[in-house]
């Protein structure tokens, strides 16, 4: 791990955080915004990041959790 990949997640965090405070209420995007946020400022890699998120339920919110996290990495 290098603090680089720990930084990278944390601005991956920090910016699902904010999409996640815009979503609608109970949303399917607000669960899936806040399930990248909580993973990624817990995690130390994306590729850690990718893996936890494969397990979150329901399917619709795993979905768009791994969506998000790959836009959010592409953006950089």
């Amino acid at each position: 791990m290098t603090a680089s990949g720990t930084s990278d997640n944390l601005d991956l965090a920090a910016s699902a955080r904010e999409i996640a405070d815009g979503a609608p209420a109970g949303s399917v995007q607000q669960a899936a915004a806040g399930s990248v946020a909580v993973t990624c400022a817990t995690t130390r890699s994306l590729a850690e990041a990718r893996s936890v998120l494969g397990g979150v339920k329901p399917e619709p919110v795993r979905q768009a959790a791994l969506d998000l996290l790959d836009r959010l990495s592409i953006r950089g």
